[in-house]
């Protein structure tokens, strides 16, 4: 798998990363470990996690599995903090104060002394801008992490984060974004990707496969293996299985019908060759479906697909 630079940083990834956010939860560990042996033996290298993925269960799983699976030096270990779960219900937090302890617990629960790219997962309004970014500059400085980034920022949050942190001389440069972009979510075109491009932030697509509606598995019905069944997730999909997402669903399997592709390469490469981004992060409940995403490195769409598939899923 190739290597990409995220952003103006000497950091290389694969162009596909592995996303964990099932882990823990509906996969379990025999179905991670499988999965990120595929992942590394097709020569992926970029493993997203979080603090808040099934309340740590996630990066558990990964300490586990990392250094027993694949040498961790053969792993770019990505994670982040600010979201979590407490008594059923979301919160949001990005004081300093709480972002480092939350990467010390981090680091424990992934056994480790640092990682690779450390993540604020989300913007908070109520607390002080300086204070999440001097949290950034504290993971650097003390050798937590050796990158930073940040996720869900609005293209203003971007811009600003990005800005600041290059004007104080010492700070910790941002090397990242990470945001939901996929051929059913394009909103992120008119202000954050650019903000990134003019920064020099690599771009990490989130959900690049339209919370699996891209598959086309949501066509005929709901499977009842699938995440819009899960009580976790029916929400989250729901969002996507309208008229329009259909419209653009049709459209990809069109499209790799006349490629003799599947949906997921149509839409995955799609993506990851847009403008700015560095690598999609792909998440799969089983080592079966994300295999299904492993063999697009050598595949490029052809000039007039990806002009049918922009005019059709133009605008959010």
């Amino acid at each position: 798998m190739q290597q990409r630079a995220v952003g103006a940083t000497g950091l290389k990834v694969s162009r596909l990363g592995l996303g964990t956010l099932t882990w823990g939860r509906d996969t379990d560990e025999h179905e991670a470990r499988d999965q990120l042996i595929a992942f590394a033996e097709a020569g992926g290298t970029l493993l997203d996690t979080a603090a808040g993925y099934g309340d740590g269960a996630s990066e558990e799983l990964i300490g586990n599995l990392v250094g027993d699976v694949v040498p961790r030096d053969d792993i770019v270990l990505a994670t982040k903090a600010g979201i979590s779960r407490r008594r059923g219900h979301r919160e949001t937090n990005t004081s300093r104060g709480h972002l480092l302890a939350t990467l010390d617990q981090s680091l424990a629960r992934l056994q480790v002394d640092h990682v690779d790219l450390w993540q604020v997962h989300t913007w908070v309004d109520d607390i002080p801008f300086d204070e999440t970014l001097s949290a950034l500059d504290f993971a650097v400085s003390s050798g937590r992490a050796s990158y930073v980034g940040i996720s869900n920022y609005s293209g203003w949050q971007t811009a600003q984060a990005a800005t600041w942190q290059r004007a104080v001389p010492g700070r910790a440069t941002i090397a990242s974004t990470q945001v939901e972009y996929s051929l059913l979510s394009r909103g992120v075109e008119q202000e954050v990707l650019p903000a990134a491009q003019a920064l020099g932030l690599g771009v990490l697509p989130w959900s690049p496969l339209g919370r699996g509606v891209l598959t086309g598995k949501y066509r005929t019905g709901l499977p009842a293996d699938s995440r819009a069944a899960s009580p976790h997730f029916s929400n989250f999909v729901g969002t996507y299985l309208d008229d329009r997402a259909q419209r653009v669903v049709e459209a990809v399997v069109r499209a790799a019908e006349g490629l003799d592709w599947t949906p997921i390469e149509v839409a995955l490469v799609w993506v990851r060759d847009r403008p700015g981004v560095t690598a999609p992060i792909v998440g799969a409940r089983t080592a079966a479906q994300l295999k299904a995403s492993l063999g697009i490195d050598e595949l490029s769409l052809p000039p007039e697909i990806v002009e049918a598939l922009d005019d059709v899923s133009g605008g959010d």
